[in-house]
């Protein structure tokens, strides 16, 4: 992400390797943690390091592995969470989630308010405009900032997200990705759930999904 006003951090959290991404404003010291999925302290001590003041806590969707830390990151930050409608079921199911993979039970975490597509919310002067993109899951949203999309687990480097899971479609995932994502500019940056960065006039031209 290429701007002066932005503080970024990038860290992969929880078991299966999330990539969380931490979005901070030089203009007024505030942040945006997207997809909290565990190694809560090390979130909090890059924070603490960039002298900034947790604003939100938003998620791309509510699979366990994204959600894993967003409790425990409420109760020491006070930070909202800020989570797709359509994915709310999911948090009632996270033990069975957990327990799928052979993994640990994790807390629920309290939605404080629910991310609307097109709505954009404020982090100093600059703005993180909700995409929703469903069929990896019914409220899965990618964040669009500047030149940079934040796509969760619907686009990856060269894969799309899985769709077997509960609310997951094929048909859905490919249609959200070519109407609502594959619309940007080609430049645009993709950091994505999982994986390395690419850019949308990569996958445009060599996902083989498309």
């Amino acid at each position: 992400m290429k701007s002066p006003d932005i503080i970024f951090e990038t860290l992969e959290v929880g078991p299966l390797a999330v990539n969380c991404y931490i979005i901070g404003s030089k203009t007024d010291n505030t942040a945006a943690v997207i997809d909290a999925g565990g190694n809560v302290k090390e979130i909090v001590n890059i924070l603490k390091k960039r002298n900034l003041t947790l604003k939100y806590i938003i998620n791309t969707h509510a699979h366990f592995d994204h959600v894993g830390g967003v409790s425990e990151l409420h109760d020491l930050t006070g930070a909202p969470f800020l989570l797709h409608k359509e994915d709310s079921p999911l948090l009632d199911f996270l033990n069975e989630q957990s327990d799928f993979f052979g993994l640990p039970s994790i807390p629920k975490p309290i939605i404080n308010k629910h991310l609307i597509d097109n709505e954009e919310i404020a982090l100093g002067d600059d703005a993180i405009r909700i995409i929703h993109t469903p069929g990896h899951s019914p409220g899965c949203v990618c964040f669009l900032l500047n030149d940079t999309v934040f796509t969760g687990d619907t686009l990856f480097a060269g894969s799309i997200g899985r769709t077997d899971l509960y609310g997951g479609s094929i048909d859905t995932l490919i249609n959200s990705v070519k109407t609502r994502l594959f619309t940007l500019e080609d430049k645009v940056l993709v950091y994505p759930g999982h994986g390395p960065v690419t850019t949308i006039g990569q996958e445009k031209k060599h996902n083989p999904f498309f």
